[in-house]
């Protein structure tokens, strides 16, 4: 099956060391899947020319620091599809490391957090080029590899990115991420309407039924990775 094309599918690759996998809840104990070696990946994804490609330093986001030479290498094998980079950002310079190393787009969670003086800092510099996480358990917005929790519920976060002038939100519904049970479309509609954004929705979609479920509530696009990995759902090919 594949895609509707009035709506964003962008492919993710999630990366542990040197291989892709798929991790069930963003537990590092619960692979799900096992994809290789990313640029491979990367460089199959792209040739179905998605609009972007999604990828994931999940050692940078468990650890804190960013790998620049890992966004460079799948950038390159990605050749004319942009990146969307993300894991390990925690400050406005590790952010436009990763934009020099050839993202087109970076996903910051943690670093954004500290306050609403943050948010606005990375916003004016960085423009369209930077999307913030929602990661959401529980209610409340996770940080730090999703192991900390921030006390902020995703809808009072959603309103402070608008204020602060973020352009773009990515909207994660940590306890489906991985596991192919279906997006969670309260917290997704929720989430677009209290900040206005364009929302790209992640975690549990599982089938050409849920993107259409997304794409009528007024989402942007969706970060797919378990179920293109196993076939369920098939990119375009533009």
């Amino acid at each position: 099956m594949t895609a509707q094309e009035s709506f964003q599918l962008v492919p993710a690759v999630d990366v542990v060391g040197d291989e892709a996998v798929r991790l069930r809840q963003g537990a590092f104990d619960s692979v799900v899947a096992r994809a290789g070696d990313p640029r491979v990946l990367v460089s199959a994804y792209a040739e179905a020319r998605p609009p972007l490609i999604h990828v994931v330093d999940l050692d940078g986001a468990r650890e804190g620091a960013i790998r620049p030479d890992l966004v460079r290498a799948l950038v390159a094998a990605a050749g004319t599809t942009p990146i969307q980079a993300s894991g390990g950002i925690r400050s406005l310079g590790d952010a436009e490391t990763l934009l020099e190393a050839g993202a087109a787009r970076v996903v910051v969670g943690t670093a954004v957090l500290a306050g609403d003086d943050v948010l606005a800092e990375f916003a004016a510099a960085l423009g369209e080029r930077l999307v913030v996480a929602v990661d959401a358990r529980g209610g409340r917005v996770a940080a730090a590899g999703w192991i900390r929790s921030s006390g902020l519920t995703p809808e009072a976060f959603a309103e402070q990115c608008a204020a602060a002038g973020v352009g773009r939100l990515l909207c994660t519904a940590i306890d489906r991420d991985g596991t192919m049970g279906g997006p969670d479309l309260g917290l997704l509609e929720s989430v677009r309407e209290r900040s206005g954004l364009p929302v790209l929705a992640a975690g549990g979609i599982r089938s050409e039924d849920d993107l259409a479920a997304l794409e009528a509530l007024g989402l942007e696009g969706a970060v797919v990775g378990r179920a293109l990995l196993e076939g369920a759902i098939s990119l375009p090919r533009r």
